[in-house]
């Protein structure tokens, strides 16, 4: 995260107030999901597993999402070829 420029604050705070927009059930170990958040002016996505048996948060990782992935609210994913 350092090397993109993204501080603990940043991830904790998308974390504590972002939204949910993926969800992804099915990943291993835990269940983990995409939360949307905009810090200083920027968008912010921070993927995150929560182990509901011992409650600890893994951040699995945090970016700046980019309009070539995703469309103009940062929120909806495009689709190949778009």
């Amino acid at each position: 995260m350092m090397e993109r420029d993204i501080s603990r604050e940043m991830v904790k705070e998308v974390l504590l107030i972002g939204e949910v927009i993926e969800d992804y059930p099915d990943d291993k170990p835990y269940p983990s999901v995409l939360f949307w958040g905009w810090i200083k002016g920027e968008p912010f996505h921070v993927v995150a597993a929560l182990d509901s048996e011992s409650e600890y948060c893994f951040v699995i990782t945090a970016y700046k999402p980019d309009l070539e992935h995703f469309e103009s609210d940062y929120k909806t994913r495009r689709k190949h070829g778009s």
